[in-house]
């Protein structure tokens, strides 16, 4: 059996959520005595540079893994109590839903620089004064409400064209579901973890150094003057995301690239997230087959609304979070779907088109949350499409395994690295 001896010098590699939320919870732990502990977190180009500044920001207690989601989801409730979470990174009780409709057409000339959007009489829709569909959300036609009633969809929920062949499923309510700006969160972390003496280095990890099975440092590449360094380590936790194999190759984690977009909408609109599936129309004149597709929108309390696509396989992962290529077109098709079934988001002003890779475990499930069989080595990666739901659990568990020797919040037996490497 392991002896676990207090750390001395602490390195986290990775100033995504996980590393961030570590970082808070390592030195947020009763242990923790700055004139005896150091704690680097090493970030190779910016905080929340990833998916961790580029996410939906959902936190839901139907979320997955099981085994963390409940810890996780409690953290998330009471660090925004104690921090003011709610007016620092958004913090809010939402509902989610699944909508199923049909789209209208979003293709045509443009007029006052907005696209004019022609009705399809199929759709019901009806022209504006500059000739684009719109149909107005408050001041609704009887027939426009019934629509409504008839798909199940909530009255809280007026920012969506109705039409004769939507439906709608409740996924989560206020006391399951809720959500954060994921930027202003994990850059929160990394704040407050700075005023408990967390020191934040820029450089690229390259290498977890050990020696008779025991961590002694980290080498990186300086940020600034592309130089090798080493930081002295007897503990390393790396949550790198994505880029974890680049730094411990055996690490059976892989990259998904994911495109979104966000809108300042016309209007405000109320607390939803959607999880969708939109049949968008054909068109005879190109041969355009009608489609399904599943963008999802998650509306924000600062006017501001989130929507992101499906993900591909098509561009490698880059270095570096700086080097991500955004597929242009990828993020004007998230804009066309929502517009389809939104006059605020199509009449809104597109504030943001990106795109990030998401970790995933390549051998399945995940994430990867523990020791790795070398001393001082803790894992944490692969957290998928809800690194931001789960960070605050992960930094809770890693921060245990750091000056506890185990985890005691949770059961995470199933996540064990040792399991898949």
């Amino acid at each position: 059996m392991t002896v676990h001896t207090e750390p001395k010098n602490i390195v986290i590699i990775g100033g995504g959520i996980i590393g961030c939320t570590s970082a808070y919870m390592i030195s947020h732990h009763l242990s923790f005595d700055p004139s005896k502990t150091s704690i680097t977190l090493l970030e190779a180009t910016k905080i929340a540079g990833g998916a961790s500044g580029k996410a939906g920001g959902l936190l839901a207690l139907w979320a997955y893994p099981s085994s963390i989601v409940p810890l996780s989801y409690r953290l998330h409730k009471e660090l925004a109590d104690k921090h003011g979470g709610a007016e620092r990174w958004g913090y809010r009780a939402v509902y989610c839903g699944q909508l199923e409709t049909k789209g209208r057409s979003v293709t045509g000339p443009t007029v006052n620089g907005k696209e004019d959007r022609p009705t399809d009489e199929a759709d019901g829709g009806a022209l504006n004064e500059n000739g684009a569909e719109s149909v107005s959300l408050q001041k609704r036609s009887k027939e426009a409400l019934a629509m409504l009633r008839a798909g199940g969809v909530p009255k809280g929920l007026d920012w969506v064209v109705p039409n004769a062949d939507m439906a709608y499923d409740d996924m989560g309510n206020p006391t399951n579901t809720a959500q954060v700006h994921p930027y202003l969160f994990t850059t929160s972390m990394a704040e407050l973890a700075q005023e408990k003496g967390v020191k934040i280095v820029y450089g690229a990890a390259t290498s977890i150094d050990h020696s008779s099975n025991a961590v002694t440092g980290v080498t990186y590449e300086d940020k600034e003057t592309g130089e090798s360094k080493t930081l002295e380590a007897d503990t390393v936790v790396l949550s790198a995301g994505p880029w974890t194999q680049q730094v411990y190759p055996p690490a059976p984690i892989a990259a998904l690239r994911a495109h979104s977009v966000t809108i300042r909408p016309s209007r405000p609109v109320s607390a939803y997230a959607l999880f969708t599936h939109i049949i968008m129309p054909g068109d005879k004149k190109t041969g355009r087959k009608a489609k399904g597709v599943t963008p999802e929108i998650y509306a924000r309390p600062n006017n501001e609304v989130y929507a992101c696509g499906e993900g591909d396989h098509l561009v490698p992962l880059p270095a570096t979070t700086d080097l991500v290529s955004v597929d242009q077109q990828r993020c004007q098709d998230i804009v066309d779907q929502v517009s389809s079934i939104s006059d605020e988001l199509r009449d809104g002003e597109v504030t943001a088109r990106q795109a990030c890779y998401l970790p995933n475990v390549s051998a399945g499930g995940g994430p990867l949350i523990g020791e790795t069989g070398i001393k001082g080595f803790i894992m944490a990666a692969g957290h998928t499409c809800w690194g931001i739901q789960n960070g605050p659990g992960t930094g809770k568990l890693v921060s245990e395994f750091v000056w506890e020797g185990k985890a005691k919040s949770a059961k995470i037996g199933s996540l064990d690295p040792r399991s898949y490497m």
